[in-house]
């Protein structure tokens, strides 16, 4: 029994959260092909992208045109599974049972897996028949799409590759869940954000010299904007370990929430794209002086919190 074959099959349908722009643009890059052809992708009619894929394969150029904004499908591949069989035709024109007729040319010869007048493999070749009679049928854009190169033949392999050609590195994007940070620029971007907060709320905590209500009312607003930037961050260092934000959620639980958030700390991203996207790009030479920055802050206040019991002990009667 042979194993199983797949194709990947598209029509027109995005992953949640995606732009049609986006996705466009992202396939483009995928398929090294321009917008005109990649609007073609968007007719609505269900093309196949890629064809006679193991499981394998096909699982990771779904993952890669899902990654795309792309919701493409898997499905069975039941033209890649055919061989040669008696049909009508055949029938019509009784013939020995060592015998056989190219379903080509038409010449009459012993069995035999290739044509020994016009040399096409017969097999291959009523597969690709079949290939392109369902093609004829459920995806007329799609030879619009992809117009046969000069010299085509039914043999040439595909030309447009996609499970490997996601971007290096992801976009920066510091308001939003999307995306991943590593280490040093989780601690910088933590940084900015205290530093950013100590002046914002000498301002609101000004405006209660004004009225009780109008400072209370500014340093909710700023406690929550400070908030939601601060679960933004976090969602996106875990997206960078491979983990849910919904993960975030642990630190509010006592004792275990502080060693979740030191393992956070401390735990590398993952190496290479995940399923949250590619990798952070490299860190530059502000990240790395703002994370120093940040340690060094901390590894003071531990030792001060380590001294100040000491010192004041020394000054019992």
């Amino acid at each position: 029994m042979t194993q199983a074959r797949f194709k990947i099959v598209f029509s027109g349908e995005l992953m949640p959260g995606v732009a049609l722009e986006t996705a466009k643009d992202n396939l483009a890059k995928l398929f090294k092909s321009d917008n005109a052809r990649i609007n073609t992708l968007f007719s609505g009619s269900p093309i196949a992208l890629k064809r006679d894929l193991q499981e394998d394969e096909a699982d990771r150029y779904l993952a890669a045109l899902h990654n795309a904004g792309a919701k493409a499908m898997k499905e069975p591949d039941l033209a890649a599974s055919l061989s040669l069989v008696d049909t009508e035709d055949h029938k019509q024109a009784p013939e020995s049972a060592e015998t056989m007729q190219c379903p080509k040319c038409g010449h009459r010869q012993d069995k035999a897996i290739e044509c020994s007048a016009c040399g096409i493999v017969i097999e291959k070749f009523l597969a690709r028949q079949a290939l392109q009679e369902e093609a004829a049928k459920i995806a007329p854009a799609a030879t619009a799409a992809a117009p046969a190169p000069a010299g085509h033949t039914p043999y040439a392999p595909p030309q447009a590759p996609v499970g490997e050609r996601l971007p290096e590195f992801g976009e920066l994007k510091p308001f939003t869940t999307d995306g991943r940070i590593g280490r040093l620029r989780f601690l910088a971007w933590t940084l900015i954000l205290m530093l950013v907060c100590a002046p914002v709320f000498g301002i609101a905590a000004a405006g209660f010299a004004l009225s009780t209500a109008v400072g209370v009312i500014l340093m909710v607003m700023l406690s929550v904007a400070v908030v939601i930037v601060g679960v933004m961050i976090n969602v996106q260092r875990l997206h960078d370990l491979g983990w849910s934000g919904w993960l975030l959620l642990i630190t509010i639980v006592p004792v275990v929430g502080s060693i979740f958030s030191l393992v956070m700390l401390v735990m590398p991203g993952t190496n290479g794209p995940n399923r949250y996207g590619p990798m952070p790009p490299p860190n530059t030479t502000a990240v790395k002086v703002l994370a120093g920055l940040w340690i060094a802050f901390i590894g003071l206040a531990v030792i001060v919190g380590i001294a100040m019991p000491t010192a004041f002990s020394g000054l019992e009667p």
